[in-house]
């Protein structure tokens, strides 16, 4: 058995070819056109371009593997939507994920479904798509209807309108517990919105060959990139968590009922299975150490050194979203570093710390995390910042082999195909990722100054 994901990305798209053992069998990516940003909030991109190099990359991944694909499955970036025509063609470019045109409309949809907000524990952002929906409609009042990313391409695939899955929907205004529109909050008949399945439902099969897919080829609802690289990371049972440290620290993982943090610091999507997937994406992580020249080096002169004596909350931009809500928050150091390499260590241990203090506020919210955390992500390449994460956190960290969206998306592929759902297709994943467990020398000095990084966000009152 092969199956494909997509993964439509702001800069680009990336294709994988999956067997049924697991293994990456092809891949394949494509630029998209870099998305037109101006100071006033508006963020666009040209929804035309994304067919063309879907079509690409699957003609490319499909030639490299020798048996036909049997479903595929697309992810994308959360929050962007375009307006269509009565032939599903955009009537305009795609207002991406941080188009900021909805925002007073974000606004009221907060208060008009405040009570909903409350028992789903959503808030409504500034950039939800929701309130770009509302623009939307005003501003092309003879369009046909919205579509997300992978809506335009599955109406590529099958030559027909598609659902929409609840993962992409969530932000555009749709209610995953009771699965259904928040029609308090449109001014607008819900009728005009998409219809709405869950992920790893089929959303039909190709009529004719498309792109190197062969007639029957399931085309499958998918989930967004954050739900797709988390699945990536085999995090899919309820208890299992992921901690993907990229340019932003993200924490995601599954519970069998529903989260609820009135900060809005976390929120949660459906699981495909009916279960919930809780997370929360910090605006510090890979950050961090950006720009860091020779940091292979920079790290083994850290390890060398040894726990850091000051103490550094490495933000680089404004404002924290989690696991605390606090506009003002700024980075800072305690302490002067004796040296760039102190720094650097400071930098990673301030990561970690964001890390476990992420973990207790969801076990303040009664949430399970069962070991070992999964870690992913460009930063769980580095041996030292990985066990400085376990160190704090206390938890052995698997270091996961996959944490690609395109590759979840292949397994919501898979799980279509397979009778065991997406549990028998997460089973396909690798398991032998590193494991990394605590460093005992080093849990007094990083137990200290976790201590000092916690007193310092409450004195600022940020928690």
């Amino acid at each position: 058995m092969t199956v494909v994901g997509v993964d439509v990305a702001t800069a680009g798209v990336r294709a994988f070819a999956v067997g049924d053992d697991g293994s990456v069998r092809a891949t394949a990516s494509r630029p998209l056109p870099a998305p037109v940003r101006d100071e006033s909030g508006r963020s666009e991109q040209d929804a035309r371009s994304w067919w063309p190099a879907v079509e690409a990359v699957l003609q490319e991944v499909t030639a490299s593997v020798p048996e036909p694909v049997r479903a595929v499955a697309v992810s994308a970036t959360s929050g962007t939507i375009v307006a269509v025509d009565r032939r599903g063609e955009p009537l305009g470019p795609a207002l991406m994920y941080d188009d900021r045109r909805g925002a007073d409309d974000n606004v009221k949809a907060a208060e008009a479904g405040a009570p909903r907000w409350r028992e789903l524990g959503m808030s409504v952002s500034p950039t939800a798509a929701l309130g770009r929906i509302t623009w939307l409609r005003r501003a092309c009042p003879d369009a046909a209807g919205i579509r997300h990313t992978p809506d335009l391409i599955g109406e590529q695939l099958l030559g027909r309108p598609v659902a929409t899955d609840s993962s992409h929907a969530l932000k555009s205004g749709y209610d995953p517990l009771r699965e259904e529109w928040a029609a308090e909050v449109f001014d607008f008949d819900v009728a005009w919105l998409p219809q709405v399945v869950r992920p790893t439902t089929v959303l039909g099969e190709l009529p004719r060959a498309v792109a190197g897919l062969p007639a029957g080829c399931l085309v499958v609802a998918g989930m967004t990139d954050g739900c797709a690289g988390q699945l990536a990371t085999g995090a899919v049972t309820p208890g299992s968590f992921a901690g993907i440290l990229g340019t932003t620290y993200v924490l995601k993982g599954v519970t069998e009922q529903l989260v609820r943090d009135t900060s809005g610091a976390l929120y949660s999507h459906r699981h495909p299975d009916g279960w919930w997937l809780p997370g929360g994406a910090s605006n510090t992580g890979g950050e961090a150490v950006s720009g860091v020249a020779g940091l292979a080096a920079m790290d083994s002169a850290a390890a060398k050194r040894g726990p850091a004596r000051v103490v550094a909350y490495p933000l680089k931009r404004s404002g924290e979203r989690f696991p605390f809500v606090t506009p003002e928050a700024r980075g800072f150091v305690l302490g002067e570093p004796a040296d760039e390499v102190e720094l650097h260590r400071a930098r990673l241990e301030g990561v970690a710390f964001v890390e476990r203090l992420a973990l207790e506020r969801l076990q303040g919210l009664g949430v399970p995390v069962t070991g070992p955390l999964v870690a992913a992500g460009g930063g769980s390449r580095s041996p030292l910042w990985t066990r400085i994460r376990a160190t704090v956190t206390g938890m052995e960290l698997r270091v996961s082999p996959q944490a690609e969206t395109g590759y979840g998306a292949a397994l919501l592929a898979a799980a279509a195909v397979l009778p065991g759902g997406l549990t028998e297709a997460a089973g396909m994943i690798s398991d032998e990722g590193q494991l990394i467990e605590p460093d005992p020398s080093e849990v007094e000095a990083l137990e200290h100054s976790y201590q000092r990084f916690t007193e310092e966000l409450k004195s600022r009152g940020w928690i």
